[in-house]
């Protein structure tokens, strides 16, 4: 099956295209903003993360004869084919030509702050609605979760391995963004060869089942992989499978070789693990590591860790790949400003709602970070680039106007920054890179507080309005009240 990015959509969304179309409104373009309104595993920041499969999406869109043919086969409700011929022969030399800036993967990010900003037709702005989300909402969770887990590793190397849990292919991207988000490795060798990322992994519980005994099982592993030797030793019983452990890695220190670690899947973790240390221990092995797993998560790991486990490393494989505690990020997209076409004003467009936290944010849209001269983050600024940023450098809760923050005088940078240019990415392969976007993660990361990046009850991240684009908001509120 080869995957249609113009296909990957709601179908409302081509039922709208044809719309624009029908209606001689395909010059008329438009503004679109993607954003969330709450922390992701009630935490205190996301990572942003699937920039670089947006950017893929781009290269790759085109409605092909296959696709047309199919949007031919369907119906109307009422009687009739659904999309009408001149539409579809429309859509057979359609092209994308709108501007699409992002953050860049990595990137810290927080509540109500453009993400992913869309400028263009509004026909492309429309279809592109639902794989942006679908892409960006989900590896910005499972970077999030992975950043996590991550940190409750407290230094020490995850890998993750949760392909087999994953909800279907999108493993695969699960796989990338847990890399993106601090993994030093996955077990899922396609991510591997697409994106670059290392890939580990040894043997299951089978491979000892499958020999007579497990000694013979390690003894084997090892003469076959000396170089990759990391034995799980829970298939029968741990104390006896460490004893085993042992065994095997003497054998091997005297050929020059060297067992790597151990790997406990099962049981007490920190218990067995306190019990195998003193067992490779006491036999000079101390150099052997010891790797737990077992349906672990940021929580768990910490757990571990407190009770004294001399776990080296983890495993993580299910709760990671599947954000297991938190199903979606919770992302939106937003129309904030049209015109009739290039070149002509912009019109602000703004949906009110009898809920605060669904009021939408007018404007082309933009973010600037400031820093504290520490290199800590001192708050971030949405402003609207049509009319820059007010010289108060003042940020207003998008939630209470009360809430107010003086950022002036600090340096601060623009977040998002190009993406595609007239219908064509123009990301770096740089930028596209998962390991460059690990990197950049952990460079954020270094710049919140400890307050902010507590698993539970952490402080809260200062994002606010432009002073101004406030107010503009709150008149525009009040003059489209006056008009229903």
């Amino acid at each position: 099956m080869s995957l249609s990015y113009p296909l990957l959509t709601d179908l409302y969304q081509l039922t709208m295209a044809q719309g624009y179309y029908e209606a001689g409104r395909t010059h008329e373009q438009a503004c679109f903003t993607m954003y969330f309104r709450d922390y992701p595993f009630a935490g205190g920041y996301a990572v942003a993360c699937g920039m670089a499969q947006l950017a893929e999406m781009v290269d790759a869109y085109r409605f092909s004869d296959d696709d047309l043919a199919y949007l031919r086969t369907l119906e109307a409700p009422g009687g009739g084919p659904l999309f009408h011929e001149g539409f579809l022969g429309y859509l057979a030399d359609f092209s994308l030509s709108c501007d699409i800036d992002a953050v860049l993967e990595g990137t810290p990010v927080f509540p109500y702050e453009p993400i992913v900003r869309v400028t263009g037709p509004i026909m492309e702005c429309q279809l592109l609605e639902t794989a942006l989300l679908n892409c960006v909402n989900f590896q910005t969770l499972i970077a999030t979760k992975a950043a996590r887990v991550c940190r409750a590793a407290d230094g020490r190397p995850v890998a993750e391995f949760g392909l087999r849990r994953a909800q279907g292919l999108g493993g695969v991207w699960a796989s990338r963004a847990a890399v993106v988000g601090g993994c030093a490795s996955t077990s899922d060798v396609l991510a591997g060869k697409l994106f670059g990322i290392p890939v580990s992994g040894t043997h299951a519980h089978s491979w000892v089942m499958s020999f007579s005994d497990e000694l013979t099982a390690f003894r084997e592993y090892a003469r076959i992989a000396p170089n990759n030797c990391v034995l799980l030793v829970d298939t029968y019983d741990v104390e006896q499978g460490v004893a085993n452990a042992i065994t095997v890695g003497l054998e091997m220190r005297e050929r020059g070789e060297r067992l790597a670690a151990i790997r406990i899947d099962s049981g007490d973790l920190a218990w067995l693990s306190k019990r195998a240390r003193a067992q490779l221990d006491e036999a000079g092995l101390a150099e052997v590591g010891i790797v737990l797993s077992n349906d672990l998560d940021e929580h768990t790991i910490k757990s571990i860790l407190g009770e004294g486990a001399p776990a080296t490393s983890f495993g993580v494989g299910t709760k990671l790949a599947t954000a297991f505690d938190q199903p979606t990020l919770g992302g939106v997209y937003k129309l904030s400003a049209t015109r009739m076409g290039p070149g002509e004003p912009w019109a602000k467009r703004l949906k009110i709602s009898e809920s605060v936290s669904k009021l939408t944010l007018p404007g082309v849209l933009d973010v600037r970070r400031y820093y504290h001269d520490d290199g800590t983050i001192a708050g971030d600024m949405v402003f609207d680039t049509l009319d820059g940023a007010d010289e108060r450098q003042v940020i207003v809760d998008p939630l209470d106007d009360l809430r107010q923050k003086n950022l002036s005088g600090k340096r601060y940078a623009t977040l998002l920054a190009p993406l595609a240019r007239g219908g064509k990415a123009v990301l770096s392969p740089g930028e596209r890179s998962a390991m460059a976007a690990r990197a950049r993660a952990a460079e954020g990361l270094a710049t919140l507080d400890e307050s902010q990046l507590r698993m539970l009850n952490p402080h809260t991240y200062p994002v606010g309005l432009d002073y101004g684009l406030n107010e503009q908001r709150r008149a525009l509120v009040a003059s489209l009240r006056d008009l229903v």
